[in-house]
């Protein structure tokens, strides 16, 4: 039985079209760039195509996980995708991806943990080829966020942006290794991070329902959140440091969900990590949920600066409440 998960490949897509902060000025919102920058470190995000979905963009990333990898769709057992933004409620984005992939071999479904995904993601494949049920899976995290928010709201609108990345794992004994994952919730503090729209909780899509925007992403106390999330992404590194034995000033890169600058400088600050070991792609994508810190990921061994042997840990925080961490070996 294999007990060893390792990732033998990664990819990313982001969509071509850019809107940046000078953008949002010139539509009438009430911001600069300045402001954004200050607040988010935000300068730019992706924007999906009006014709392209959540799994197209899945679909793009998949592929060139797949070609790292050196492995066709049809080697793989498992199709996992973290998303919120779904093609549709059903069937599941990772079905759609399965069928553009075509992959029908694949067992396939989607993994709902907000800004976290990817980290749920891969705890959920890690057990499956722990067990040995499985031999390969496919990870894909991918969002069109855009489509959540109001455009109108300078408080949300800024911060987020589009796009997929992806990971192929497998078990054996050579390769980047996934030493551990660790997740945790609180679904009592659910409410600070909303999607009501299209939910059972809420009225069904309807004009009424549309008038009241309960259609857009929700950030109920964002300065309360902000506090929160400093906590629990301190707590998150912190926790897979000691599972492996290891200090936090052993480990070479921090590649998180990419949420906001300021965030990063205060956990930074009281872990007295160097910025110099954060990998950050907030600046030119914004935030896209789940597939942040897989796309950053595959951005920071792509460009090399990820290389063989270093230690790399994915600290996430997202609605639900979710959080957690992975630490690899690459």
């Amino acid at each position: 039985m294999t007990t060893t998960a390792r990732i033998y490949g990664t990819g990313s897509y982001v969509p071509t079209k850019i809107l940046t902060n000078k953008d949002l000025e010139a539509s009438g919102l009430d911001t600069t760039d300045e402001w954004i920058v200050k607040r988010t470190g935000v300068r730019e995000r992706r924007v999906a195509a009006p014709d392209q979905t959540t799994a197209d963009l899945a679909y793009e990333a998949s592929i060139a996980a797949l070609k790292r990898a050196g492995l066709s769709a049809g080697d793989l057992d498992l199709i996992l995708v973290a998303t919120i933004t779904p093609d549709t409620c059903c069937p599941s984005a990772a079905n759609w991806l399965q069928a553009k992939l075509d992959a029908p071999q694949a067992v396939s479904f989607d993994v709902t943990a907000a800004c976290s995904g990817f980290v749920f993601a891969l705890n959920v494949a890690q057990q499956y080829l722990n067990t040995g049920a499985v031999d390969r899976v496919l990870v894909a995290a991918a969002e069109v966020m855009t489509r959540t928010v109001n455009w109108k709201d300078r408080s949300t609108c800024i911060l987020w942006g589009d796009g997929a990345g992806a990971a192929v794992l497998a078990g054996g004994e050579d390769g980047p290794q996934l030493l551990s994952t660790h997740l945790h919730t609180d679904g009592a503090r659910g409410q600070d991070l909303l999607l009501p729209g299209g939910g059972s909780k809420t009225t069904p899509i309807s004009h009424e329902s549309v008038d009241k925007g309960v259609h857009y992403l929700d950030m109920i106390e964002a300065k309360y959140s902000f506090r929160v999330a400093v906590r629990h992404f301190i707590e998150a590194i912190q926790e897979a440091a000691e599972a492996n034995s290891l200090s936090v000033s052993d480990i070479d890169w921090f590649i998180p969900h990419q949420a906001n600058l300021r965030m990063f400088q205060a956990i930074a600050k009281s872990l007295k990590i160097p910025m110099e070991k954060w990998y950050l792609t907030v600046h030119k994508y914004g935030n896209i949920s789940s597939a942040s810190c897989a796309i950053a990921l595959d951005e920071a061994v792509g460009d090399g600066s990820v290389k063989a042997g270093d230690t790399v840990c994915l600290p996430v925080f997202g609605g639900g409440l979710t959080w957690g961490s992975a630490l690899i070996r690459w």
